[in-house]
């Protein structure tokens, strides 16, 4: 199973979100620079390292922005562990606006 695949049922099963998009952002990223194992190496843009989560769940209601995003860092904590170098996350509650 992908990461990506893999963060959407972890995120389904916790959250029982009513909008979730996870979006592989990696290509957006080709150039920059990561240390990995001690060295910095050219990040050539493949692969699932960053991503971004934008989610609307009832279970965010009276959660403060820091809340949402330390609930769902700590339920992806393995996948950042294992190589998930950025997660932008965008937290919403049902009828909270969004940007997208």
């Amino acid at each position: 199973m992908s990461i990506q695949a893999t963060m959407e049922d972890k995120l389904n099963k916790a959250f029982s979100p009513e909008r979730l998009v996870i979006l592989n952002e990696s290509h957006l990223h080709a150039g920059h620079h990561h240390v990995e194992s001690g060295h910095h190496a050219e990040f050539d843009g493949t692969g699932e390292t960053h991503f971004r989560v934008r989610i609307v769940s009832a279970n965010f209601v009276g959660m403060s922005r820091v809340e949402r995003h330390r609930a769902v860092n700590e339920l992806l904590a393995d996948e950042l562990k294992a190589g998930v170098h950025a997660l932008a996350i965008e937290p919403a509650a049902p009828g909270e606006q969004t940007r997208w």
